[in-house]
């Protein structure tokens, strides 16, 4: 469901659906939290320099950005609603609510 804020909150099982369909996945988070797992398919975009690549997401599939717990990951959503995007998707509780679902987390690299 889009909230006010512009975007889904979304849960693990909904995103592993979407990933299956070709959604671009996003993780906003540090160089630091990446090193220790990722989704597989997903693009590492830091949350501060979103702004400066917001023109390379996609506008014409489900995008799913996610960080450790779903706060940026949050805060990106809406900054990415606010500019136009209607696609966008907050994996809620993070990559934390991703690998406690049970589903697979990738060394990074």
């Amino acid at each position: 469901m889009v909230g006010l804020s512009g975007f889904k909150e979304v849960d693990p099982a909904y995103v592993a659906e979407l990933a299956a369909k070709g959604a671009h996945l996003i993780d906003v988070r540090t160089e630091a939290e990446v090193a220790q797992g990722v989704i597989d398919g997903a693009i590492h975009i830091p949350l501060h320099l979103l702004p400066l690549r917001a023109a390379d997401i996609p506008q014409d599939r489900p995008v799913v950005i996610y960080c450790r717990s779903g706060a940026r990951s949050a805060q990106a959503c809406a900054f990415m609603a606010s500019r136009g995007y209607g696609n966008m998707h907050n994996l809620a509780g993070g990559i934390i609510a991703w690998a406690r679902s049970g589903q697979a987390v990738r060394p990074a690299g």
